[in-house]
Protein backbone atom coordinates (compact mmCIF):
# COMPACT_ATOMS: atom_id res chain seq x y z
CA UNK A 1 0.00 0.00 0.00
CA UNK A 2 1.44 3.41 -1.11
CA UNK A 3 0.71 6.46 1.47
CA UNK A 4 1.71 10.06 0.80
CA UNK A 5 3.92 11.61 3.18
CA UNK A 6 2.65 14.01 5.22
CA UNK A 7 3.97 18.08 3.31
CA UNK A 8 2.10 20.36 5.33
CA UNK A 9 4.26 22.85 6.44
CA UNK A 10 4.84 24.38 10.11
CA UNK A 11 3.19 27.76 8.10
CA UNK A 12 0.38 26.08 6.87
CA UNK A 13 -0.85 23.96 10.02
CA UNK A 14 -0.46 28.07 12.12
CA UNK A 15 -3.03 29.53 8.64
CA UNK A 16 -5.15 26.69 9.18
CA UNK A 17 -5.60 26.89 12.91
CA UNK A 18 -6.20 30.67 12.68
CA UNK A 19 -8.67 29.70 10.27
CA UNK A 20 -10.67 27.88 13.09
CA UNK A 21 -9.90 30.34 15.68
CA UNK A 22 -12.46 32.24 17.75
CA UNK A 23 -12.64 35.53 16.70
CA UNK A 24 -10.56 37.66 18.90
CA UNK A 25 -12.49 40.00 19.95
CA UNK A 26 -15.59 38.18 20.96
CA UNK A 27 -17.40 38.14 23.96
CA UNK A 28 -14.78 40.12 26.00
CA UNK A 29 -16.34 41.14 29.08
CA UNK A 30 -14.69 44.84 28.59
CA UNK A 31 -12.78 44.38 32.37
CA UNK A 32 -10.34 46.53 31.78
CA UNK A 33 -9.16 50.22 32.96
CA UNK A 34 -8.25 52.55 30.57
CA UNK A 35 -6.22 56.17 30.74
CA UNK A 36 -5.54 58.82 27.94
CA UNK A 37 -2.53 61.05 27.33
CA UNK A 38 -3.26 64.54 26.24
CA UNK A 39 -0.56 67.90 25.09
CA UNK A 40 -1.57 71.14 25.85
CA UNK A 41 -2.81 72.96 22.82
CA UNK A 42 -0.92 75.90 21.25
CA UNK A 43 -4.05 78.11 20.18
CA UNK A 44 -7.89 77.96 21.22
CA UNK A 45 -9.12 76.32 18.07
CA UNK A 46 -6.73 73.63 18.84
CA UNK A 47 -7.96 73.63 22.49
CA UNK A 48 -11.45 73.25 21.21
CA UNK A 49 -10.63 70.83 19.48
CA UNK A 50 -9.07 68.87 22.15
CA UNK A 51 -11.92 69.53 23.96
CA UNK A 52 -14.13 67.31 21.67
CA UNK A 53 -11.72 64.51 22.06
CA UNK A 54 -12.00 64.98 25.69
CA UNK A 55 -15.87 64.80 25.38
CA UNK A 56 -15.23 62.05 23.33
CA UNK A 57 -13.88 59.70 25.29
CA UNK A 58 -14.73 60.70 28.77
CA UNK A 59 -18.17 58.32 28.70
CA UNK A 60 -15.13 55.34 28.94
CA UNK A 61 -14.78 56.46 32.26
CA UNK A 62 -10.75 56.55 32.21
CA UNK A 63 -8.96 56.03 35.57
CA UNK A 64 -7.31 59.32 34.90
CA UNK A 65 -6.05 61.51 31.92
CA UNK A 66 -2.61 62.95 31.87
CA UNK A 67 -1.44 66.50 30.19
CA UNK A 68 1.98 66.66 28.90
CA UNK A 69 4.95 69.47 29.88
CA UNK A 70 7.04 70.88 27.44
CA UNK A 71 10.93 71.08 27.51
CA UNK A 72 11.91 73.18 29.97
CA UNK A 73 8.37 73.90 31.22
CA UNK A 74 7.77 75.56 28.42
CA UNK A 75 3.84 74.60 27.87
CA UNK A 76 3.73 75.21 32.05
CA UNK A 77 0.74 77.60 31.69
CA UNK A 78 -1.69 76.04 29.01
CA UNK A 79 -0.51 72.28 30.69
CA UNK A 80 -2.44 74.12 33.92
CA UNK A 81 -5.01 75.47 32.61
CA UNK A 82 -5.55 72.30 30.45
CA UNK A 83 -5.59 70.09 33.39
CA UNK A 84 -7.42 72.99 35.48
CA UNK A 85 -10.25 73.04 32.86
CA UNK A 86 -10.69 68.68 32.77
CA UNK A 87 -10.95 68.92 36.56
CA UNK A 88 -13.63 71.42 36.51
CA UNK A 89 -15.92 70.62 33.41
CA UNK A 90 -15.60 67.35 32.44
CA UNK A 91 -14.87 66.04 35.97
CA UNK A 92 -12.02 63.29 34.84
CA UNK A 93 -9.28 62.93 37.43
CA UNK A 94 -5.88 64.88 35.54
CA UNK A 95 -2.83 63.79 36.06
CA UNK A 96 -0.16 67.12 35.24
CA UNK A 97 3.29 66.21 34.02
CA UNK A 98 6.53 67.53 35.45
CA UNK A 99 9.65 67.49 34.97
CA UNK A 100 13.35 68.75 35.73
CA UNK A 101 14.76 70.46 33.05
CA UNK A 102 15.39 73.97 33.61
CA UNK A 103 13.62 74.44 36.71
CA UNK A 104 14.52 75.33 40.39
CA UNK A 105 13.48 73.19 43.05
CA UNK A 106 11.80 76.74 44.31
CA UNK A 107 9.94 76.73 40.69
CA UNK A 108 9.25 73.01 40.39
CA UNK A 109 7.62 73.82 44.14
CA UNK A 110 5.68 77.17 42.67
CA UNK A 111 4.61 74.46 39.73
CA UNK A 112 2.80 71.82 42.13
CA UNK A 113 1.93 74.21 44.64
CA UNK A 114 -0.57 76.00 41.66
CA UNK A 115 -1.37 72.21 40.54
CA UNK A 116 -2.73 71.24 44.36
CA UNK A 117 -4.58 74.61 44.64
CA UNK A 118 -6.39 73.97 41.29
CA UNK A 119 -7.34 70.11 42.46
CA UNK A 120 -4.60 68.27 40.94
CA UNK A 121 -3.93 65.45 43.14
CA UNK A 122 -1.67 63.58 40.54
CA UNK A 123 1.49 64.00 39.20
CA UNK A 124 3.23 62.22 36.29
CA UNK A 125 7.38 62.89 37.16
CA UNK A 126 9.79 62.79 34.82
CA UNK A 127 13.52 63.44 34.14
CA UNK A 128 12.13 64.99 31.00
CA UNK A 129 14.56 65.81 27.84
CA UNK A 130 16.64 68.98 26.96
CA UNK A 131 13.99 69.89 23.83
CA UNK A 132 17.16 69.56 21.43
CA UNK A 133 17.84 66.01 19.46
CA UNK A 134 20.76 64.65 21.05
CA UNK A 135 21.26 67.06 23.48
CA UNK A 136 22.38 65.02 27.03
CA UNK A 137 20.44 66.36 30.18
CA UNK A 138 21.92 68.23 32.45
CA UNK A 139 20.19 69.32 35.67
CA UNK A 140 19.64 72.94 36.53
CA UNK A 141 22.30 73.58 39.51
CA UNK A 142 19.14 74.27 41.56
CA UNK A 143 16.90 71.58 40.99
CA UNK A 144 16.71 67.97 41.10
CA UNK A 145 18.98 65.45 39.97
CA UNK A 146 16.62 62.94 38.13
CA UNK A 147 13.38 61.64 38.40
CA UNK A 148 13.50 59.98 41.52
CA UNK A 149 14.88 63.02 43.53
CA UNK A 150 11.88 65.16 41.97
CA UNK A 151 9.47 62.39 42.98
CA UNK A 152 10.91 62.66 46.72
CA UNK A 153 10.73 66.78 46.22
CA UNK A 154 7.10 66.31 45.41
CA UNK A 155 6.15 64.09 48.72
CA UNK A 156 7.48 67.01 50.92
CA UNK A 157 5.37 69.54 49.11
CA UNK A 158 2.01 67.63 48.92
CA UNK A 159 0.84 64.04 49.08
CA UNK A 160 0.49 63.63 45.49
CA UNK A 161 -0.34 60.48 43.79
CA UNK A 162 2.36 60.00 41.65
CA UNK A 163 3.17 58.03 38.43
CA UNK A 164 6.42 57.62 36.40
CA UNK A 165 7.73 56.03 33.57
CA UNK A 166 9.09 52.96 32.61
CA UNK A 167 11.11 51.70 29.70
CA UNK A 168 10.71 47.98 27.86
CA UNK A 169 13.00 48.58 25.66
CA UNK A 170 16.41 50.23 27.18
CA UNK A 171 16.19 54.08 27.51
CA UNK A 172 18.96 55.65 25.38
CA UNK A 173 20.44 57.29 28.16
CA UNK A 174 20.66 54.28 30.53
CA UNK A 175 23.91 52.26 30.19
CA UNK A 176 21.91 48.69 30.24
CA UNK A 177 18.30 47.69 30.61
CA UNK A 178 19.51 46.49 34.40
CA UNK A 179 19.78 50.17 34.95
CA UNK A 180 16.44 51.07 33.62
CA UNK A 181 15.18 49.16 36.25
CA UNK A 182 17.44 49.78 39.12
CA UNK A 183 16.35 53.55 38.31
CA UNK A 184 12.93 52.55 38.47
CA UNK A 185 13.38 51.40 41.51
CA UNK A 186 14.32 53.99 42.98
CA UNK A 187 11.72 56.39 41.58
CA UNK A 188 9.16 53.81 42.98
CA UNK A 189 11.16 53.57 46.77
CA UNK A 190 11.15 57.64 46.98
CA UNK A 191 7.08 57.44 46.96
CA UNK A 192 5.87 56.71 43.10
CA UNK A 193 2.98 54.67 43.00
CA UNK A 194 2.65 53.21 39.75
CA UNK A 195 4.68 53.49 36.42
CA UNK A 196 3.29 54.21 32.71
CA UNK A 197 5.64 52.24 30.00
CA UNK A 198 6.71 53.89 27.03
CA UNK A 199 5.16 52.58 23.49
CA UNK A 200 6.27 49.47 22.20
CA UNK A 201 5.05 47.59 19.16
CA UNK A 202 5.36 43.94 20.19
CA UNK A 203 3.60 42.13 23.32
CA UNK A 204 6.55 39.89 24.09
CA UNK A 205 8.51 42.83 24.73
CA UNK A 206 6.58 43.54 27.42
CA UNK A 207 6.03 40.33 28.91
CA UNK A 208 9.30 39.79 28.77
CA UNK A 209 9.91 43.49 30.91
CA UNK A 210 6.80 42.35 32.97
CA UNK A 211 8.94 39.28 34.23
CA UNK A 212 12.09 41.22 35.00
CA UNK A 213 10.28 43.36 36.95
CA UNK A 214 9.13 40.55 39.23
CA UNK A 215 12.71 38.83 39.30
CA UNK A 216 13.64 42.56 41.14
CA UNK A 217 11.12 42.20 43.37
CA UNK A 218 9.07 45.06 41.52
CA UNK A 219 5.28 44.94 42.29
CA UNK A 220 3.73 48.58 41.50
CA UNK A 221 1.05 48.76 39.15
CA UNK A 222 2.88 49.31 35.39
CA UNK A 223 0.59 50.34 32.48
CA UNK A 224 1.68 49.75 29.42
CA UNK A 225 1.85 52.73 27.04
CA UNK A 226 -0.42 51.95 23.94
CA UNK A 227 0.83 54.59 20.51
CA UNK A 228 -2.00 53.93 17.78
CA UNK A 229 -0.06 54.58 15.28
CA UNK A 230 -1.31 56.43 12.00
CA UNK A 231 1.71 58.82 10.85
CA UNK A 232 4.61 56.44 10.30
CA UNK A 233 7.28 59.06 9.82
CA UNK A 234 5.72 60.76 13.36
CA UNK A 235 6.39 57.60 14.84
CA UNK A 236 10.02 56.59 13.53
CA UNK A 237 10.79 60.05 15.37
CA UNK A 238 9.04 59.28 18.25
CA UNK A 239 10.46 55.72 18.32
CA UNK A 240 14.28 56.99 17.60
CA UNK A 241 14.08 59.28 20.90
CA UNK A 242 13.17 57.15 23.09
CA UNK A 243 14.86 53.98 22.25
CA UNK A 244 11.38 52.18 20.70
CA UNK A 245 11.54 49.38 17.96
CA UNK A 246 9.59 49.93 15.14
CA UNK A 247 9.29 46.28 13.69
CA UNK A 248 9.59 45.62 10.13
CA UNK A 249 6.61 44.08 9.66
CA UNK A 250 4.95 47.16 11.05
CA UNK A 251 6.39 49.40 8.25
CA UNK A 252 5.33 46.62 5.45
CA UNK A 253 1.68 47.07 6.69
CA UNK A 254 1.61 51.04 6.45
CA UNK A 255 4.09 50.91 2.86
CA UNK A 256 1.93 52.64 -0.27
CA UNK A 257 -0.64 54.37 2.22
CA UNK A 258 1.10 58.25 2.46
CA UNK A 259 -1.89 59.39 -0.16
CA UNK A 260 -4.87 57.09 1.85
CA UNK A 261 -5.47 58.39 5.27
CA UNK A 262 -8.47 56.53 5.64
CA UNK A 263 -7.23 53.51 4.67
CA UNK A 264 -4.45 54.24 6.82
CA UNK A 265 -6.33 54.72 9.69
CA UNK A 266 -8.39 51.27 9.20
CA UNK A 267 -4.74 49.81 9.16
CA UNK A 268 -3.31 51.53 12.35
CA UNK A 269 -6.75 50.35 14.23
CA UNK A 270 -6.16 46.95 12.99
CA UNK A 271 -2.83 46.15 14.07
CA UNK A 272 -3.19 48.36 17.48
CA UNK A 273 -6.03 46.35 18.31
CA UNK A 274 -4.57 42.83 17.97
CA UNK A 275 -1.88 44.38 19.86
CA UNK A 276 -3.70 45.07 22.68
CA UNK A 277 -5.68 41.74 22.24
CA UNK A 278 -2.46 40.09 22.68
CA UNK A 279 -1.59 41.78 25.58
CA UNK A 280 -4.85 41.11 27.36
CA UNK A 281 -4.55 37.61 26.43
CA UNK A 282 -1.58 38.31 28.88
CA UNK A 283 -3.11 39.02 31.29
CA UNK A 284 -3.01 42.95 30.77
CA UNK A 285 -6.20 45.02 32.00
CA UNK A 286 -4.85 48.42 32.54
CA UNK A 287 -3.64 50.71 29.26
CA UNK A 288 -2.50 53.79 28.82
CA UNK A 289 -3.11 55.05 25.68
CA UNK A 290 -0.64 58.21 24.31
CA UNK A 291 -3.79 59.62 22.35
CA UNK A 292 -1.96 62.56 20.11
CA UNK A 293 -4.99 64.67 20.73
CA UNK A 294 -7.26 62.28 18.32
CA UNK A 295 -10.07 60.41 19.87
CA UNK A 296 -10.97 57.89 17.11
CA UNK A 297 -8.66 55.49 17.16
CA UNK A 298 -8.21 54.65 20.74
CA UNK A 299 -12.20 54.71 21.00
CA UNK A 300 -12.46 52.26 18.41
CA UNK A 301 -9.62 50.02 20.48
CA UNK A 302 -11.61 50.66 24.18
CA UNK A 303 -14.39 49.09 21.83
CA UNK A 304 -13.34 46.30 20.46
CA UNK A 305 -11.60 45.05 23.68
CA UNK A 306 -15.18 45.50 25.18
CA UNK A 307 -15.37 48.94 27.45
CA UNK A 308 -18.80 50.62 26.40
CA UNK A 309 -19.39 54.11 27.52
CA UNK A 310 -21.65 54.89 30.87
CA UNK A 311 -25.24 54.98 30.86
CA UNK A 312 -26.10 59.10 30.73
CA UNK A 313 -27.33 58.43 33.96
CA UNK A 314 -23.80 57.63 35.40
CA UNK A 315 -22.16 59.87 33.27
CA UNK A 316 -23.75 62.90 35.27
CA UNK A 317 -23.69 61.71 38.53
CA UNK A 318 -19.76 60.98 38.24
Amino acid sequence: MTTTPNTTTFDQLREARTALDTPLFAGLPGDISVSFEFFPPRTDPLMEQLWEVVTTLAPLRPSFVSVTYGAGGSTRDRTHGTVSRIIKEARLPAAAHLTCVDATKAEIREVAEGYWEAGVRHIVALRGDMGAPGVPFTPHPDGYANAADLVAGLKQIAPFEISVAAYPECHPDSPSAQADIDNLKRKLDAGASRAISQFFFEPETFFRFRDKLAAAGITAPVLPGILPVSNVAQTRKFAAACGAQIPAWMDGLFEGLDHHPASRQLVAATVCAEFCRRLYAGGVRDFHFYTLNRAELSYAICHLLGLRPAPASLEKAA
